[in-house]
C-alpha cells in the first residue's frame, strides 16, 4: 500500500515545490532589480536638496520626486539632469553630463529623450507649435507637472488646467474620445495585477499592453480630436487579443486550482482508505 500512496504524494507535492522555486528565483532574478537600471542609495541630489544648506525655494523638490511615478519607476534624478549622484563633488558636473534646468521651450525635448513618440506628435500639434513660435505655449511641465510627475490618466484633463489658455470644450471632446480606450486599458491592467498577486506573470501580454497604451497615449498630443475617435476601432482591436489572454489564463489558473483540489481529496481519501485498512483486525 505504501507503494501506492507514494507517487500520490509526488503528485501533490511537486507541482506546489515548483512553484515555490519559481517565485524565489522571480523575486531574486527580477523583482530585485528595477526597469531603470540600477538603485543608487546615496544620492547626493536628493541629500543636497532636502539638507539646510539648499535654498528654501528647492528644499521641496526632493519631496515631490519621492510621491511621482518617476520615482516609483525608479527615474532619478541624474536619468533626466545627467551628472553623478554618488559623489557630491560630481553631481552637477558638466563632464558627467549634468545639464541643468531646461529653458521651457526646451523642456519638451528634455523629456523627449525618454518619451520619442510623444515628443513627435507634440511638436506637429498646436500645442508644440505654439510653444516653438511664441514660447508661450503649453509644454509637459505645464499638464504633467515636473519634479512631481504624476502617471498619465484623464485625470490631467480638466477645466481647471486646459481653461487657463483656451476654452474647455475641445478638450472635453478629446477627454469622451479617449474614454473608452482607456477604461480598457485599466481593465486589463487591473487583470494583469492580479495574475501577479496569484504568482503568475505575463511578461508577454504585459508588454503588449504598454506598447498600445504608449502608442494610444502619444496620439493623444496630437491634440485632433478627429484623429483620435478615427483610431478607437484600432487600438480596441490591439486590446481585444490581450483581454482575451489574460482571461483564458484565469481559466486556466481556476482550471489548476481545482485539479489541485481533486488531487488533495483523492490523496486524503487514500490516507482515509489507507487507516481504515490498518485498524482492520486481522483474522
Amino acid at each position: 500500500m505504501k507503494n501506492i500512496i507514494f507517487p500520490f504524494v509526488l503528485i501533490v507535492c511537486f507541482p506546489m515545490l515548483a512553484t515555490a522555486g519559481y517565485r524565489e528565483d522571480f523575486a531574486r532574478e527580477f523583482m530585485s532589480k528595477t526597469w531603470a537600471g540600477e538603485r543608487i542609495e546615496e544620492n547626493a541630489c536628493l541629500d543636497c536638496h532636502s539638507s539646510d544648506r539648499m535654498k528654501p525655494a528647492f528644499q521641496d523638490l526632493a519631496d515631490e520626486w519621492k510621491k511621482s511615478w518617476h520615482a516609483q519607476n525608479n527615474i532619478a534624478c541624474h536619468d533626466c539632469h545627467g551628472g553623478d549622484p554618488r559623489d557630491a563633488s560630481q553631481s552637477m558636473s558638466h563632464q558627467k553630463g549634468f545639464t541643468g534646468v531646461p529653458s521651457a521651450q526646451h523642456i519638451p525635448e528634455f523629456c523627449g529623450r525618454c518619451h520619442i513618440g510623444i515628443l513627435k506628435n507634440y511638436l506637429e500639434s498646436g500645442h508644440g507649435k505654439a510653444l516653438k513660435t511664441s514660447g508661450k505655449g503649453p509644454h509637459c511641465a505645464i499638464c504633467h507637472g515636473s519634479h512631481n510627475v504624476q502617471r498619465a490618466n484623464l485625470d490631467i484633463i480638466n477645466e481647471q488646467r486646459c481653461s487657463r489658455c483656451h476654452s474647455y470644450e475641445r478638450a472635453r471632446a478629446m477627454k469622451q474620445a479617449m474614454f473608452l480606450i482607456e477604461k480598457k486599458i485599466g481593465e486589463i491592467e487591473d487583470g494583469i495585477n492580479k495574475l501577479k498577486r496569484a504568482g503568475i506573470y505575463p511578461e508577454d501580454e504585459e508588454r503588449a499592453l504598454f506598447s498600445t497604451q504608449a502608442e494610444f497615449r502619444s496620439l493623444f498630443h496630437t491634440v485632433d480630436v478627429s484623429l483620435v475617435k478615427d483610431r478607437t476601432d484600432e487600438f480596441t482591436k490591439k486590446l481585444v487579443p490581450i483581454e482575451q489572454q489574460i482571461r483564458h489564463t484565469f481559466a486556466e489558473l481556476g482550471s489548476r486550482k481545482n485539479y489541485s483540489a481533486f488531487l488533495m481529496a483523492l490523496f486524503g481519501g487514500m490516507a482515509i482508505i489507507m487507516f481504515m485498512i490498518s485498524r482492520t483486525p486481522k483474522e
